[in-house]
């Protein structure tokens, strides 16, 4: 049995967008230049660094999660029958079409996801209308702090951090109020968040959470 994931239009979609990120994901390099790994983390995690400039420099640039983040998205919204997810971060929205296909597999749904750089948004409507599943998906224009701050569900099921990465606190807090037992959180890059990381992974914090592959955490509200 094919998922909507894995059959047309959808896959072959994936593959020419995956395929797009990695000639876009040169510039990406050129732009950190020879910066070790260490140094990167530090510029995607400081509190003080103008998120926007950079993202308006970034506007051709993919910057998606990879395949496997995108496989396990897909896995978990199917696992736990989600029917609302929220995104932060939609960029030209390769995550946005894995968390719609499982929406799609399970009967439909919303997805809610963010995104202030125009171009990026323009490439990421087009995207979906391709994937055909437009129609499961409302992305708010703006800083995330400003779109996901109301008018959200009742019941969030699964919410994606893949953003500017100092803001996955307040982002988590915008969203926390509706996440339920057994909802997932997914975090890119989390080891550029390290307050995020040290919020969840307490005690008392009322989740669970993992390493994932390479710098993504995997969560669990209990």
């Amino acid at each position: 049995m094919s998922s909507t994931l894995t059959a047309s239009p959808v896959a072959p979609l994936l593959d020419r967008l995956y395929a797009d990120a990695a000639r876009s994901g040169q510039i990406l390099g050129q732009m950190f230049g020879q910066l070790s790994r260490e140094e990167r983390l530090a510029r995607m995690s400081d509190p003080n660094t103008d998120y926007r400039a950079f993202f308006r420099k970034a506007r051709e640039i993919h910057m998606p999660v990879s395949r496997t983040t995108g496989a396990l998205l897909y896995m978990l919204a199917r696992g736990n029958g989600a029917r609302t997810i929220v995104e932060f971060g939609t960029s030209f929205g390769l995550s946005t079409i894995h968390l719609a296909a499982a929406l799609r597999d399970n009967g439909g749904g919303k997805l809610i996801g963010t995104e202030f750089e125009p171009n990026k948004l323009a490439h990421a409507r087009t995207n979906l209308e391709a994937a055909g599943l437009a129609d499961l998906v409302e992305i708010r224009e703006g800083d995330a702090l400003e779109t996901l701050a109301s008018d959200l569900p009742g019941t969030v099921d699964v919410l994606l951090l893949d953003g500017h990465k100092p803001l996955y606190t307040k982002i988590l807090a915008l969203v926390a109020p509706r996440l339920r037992a057994g909802s997932y959180l997914v975090a890119d890059n989390a080891d550029a968040c390290p307050d995020y990381k040290a919020h969840i992974r307490a005690s008392d914090s009322g989740y669970l959470s993992i390493p994932f592959a390479e710098d993504v955490e995997l969560t669990m509200k209990l």
